[in-house]
């Protein structure tokens, strides 16, 4: 089966845009049409680098070029509402990079304007489109450990301290949290399903005010509950156990781009599930935003909106907890 290719924009030009440009690359149906930068050098440079024809020096030429389907947003955490929303309004389904927005306030208002105006709209929560947590949810649906009763899960890195980068400044939503914490807390609401009860929490918030490492305890209902930690200056272990009454799922480091899975079922012998996958796994997302697009879907069954939503009260109580806010809030 042939499909029409769907035209692809990219809303930036930093790192992130090239690790979507590159996975774009890898689909055959999935066209790189047009760019947008704050700078014409920037965009000019992207769009020879990934053979992109179009290049804007401005995000709104971006969002207003009648021939791109959709947008990939790839901005820094800070930008992304009033990015979702300018493409949006432009009439443009979007596939927005995480953390979805700053909060949740934010996040409702951005699902809003797609809910009214009938457009498709996804976080690009990549790791939840790889074949291994694919499976995952698969073994778990089959219940081969049992009701879960508990979940490990840390994504930390060590950087060094720049007040001027993403990592560190308050202004554009710095901290381990937003950053890398924010895979665990949506890894969370997936396996054990929505928003937790009650959560406690600690943080070390450093000199420039951000969460520089973060540990979490969410509790669900029946006793359920995850162990998370998240760390920008504090390398982690990039792992995740699952435990249930009847045995273990182990997601092997980096476990956000999980390539094998082993099952310890209890009483029984380890079972190791390997699923490699080619290119470095963000042409996962993309391929289910193009399949809601051309299903006629605003959103997906997979990163719904709502669970989305979500995740980002969970993130808002868990920084009420410490006492941070960020300046736009």
């Amino acid at each position: 089966m042939t499909h029409q290719p769907v035209r692809w924009g990219i809303l930036s030009t930093g790192r992130i845009a090239g690790v979507f440009a590159e996975a774009l690359q890898s689909i055959d149906d999935a066209h790189l049409v047009a760019v947008g930068s704050r700078s014409a050098d920037s965009a000019a440079a992207f769009g020879d680098r990934f053979d992109v024809p179009r290049r804007y020096a401005s995000y709104e030429e971006l969002a207003a070029d009648p021939d791109v389907d959709i947008i990939y947003i790839a901005t820094p955490h800070a930008l992304h509402y009033e990015n979702c929303l300018l493409c949006l309004n432009h009439g443009k389904a979007v596939l927005c990079e995480k953390p979805f927005t700053i909060n949740a306030r934010q996040a409702a208002e951005v699902v809003a304007v797609a809910r009214e105006r009938g457009l498709f709209l996804m976080e690009a929560m990549w790791t939840r489109f790889l074949p291994a947590i694919v499976r995952l949810r698969e073994l778990l649906a089959q219940g081969v450990i049992g009701e879960v009763r508990m979940i490990a899960s840390d994504f930390g890195f060590r950087a060094g301290v720049d007040p001027q980068s993403r990592l560190f400044d308050p202004a554009l939503g710095g901290g381990s949290l937003l950053d890398v914490g924010v895979y665990t807390v949506s890894l969370t609401s997936m396996v054990l399903g929505g928003e937790p009860e009650r959560l406690a929490t600690l943080a070390d918030l450093g000199s420039t005010g951000v969460d520089e490492q973060a540990a979490m305890i969410l509790g669900y209902s029946g006793g359920r509950m995850a162990v998370l930690w998240s760390a920008i200056r504090t390398e982690t272990p990039h792992e995740t156990t699952i435990m249930g009454t009847g045995g273990m799922i182990r997601i092997h480091p980096q476990w956000w781009r999980a390539t094998s899975l082993t099952v310890h079922r209890s009483g029984q012998g380890d079972e190791a599930i390997h699923l490699p996958f080619n290119g470095n796994g963000y042409q996962f997302e993309a391929l289910e935003a193009m399949r809601c697009l051309r299903a006629g879907l605003s959103e997906s069954q997979v990163m719904p909106l709502d669970e989305t939503l979500g995740i980002m009260r969970t993130m808002d109580a868990i920084r009420a907890q410490w006492g941070l806010k960020y300046p736009m809030e």
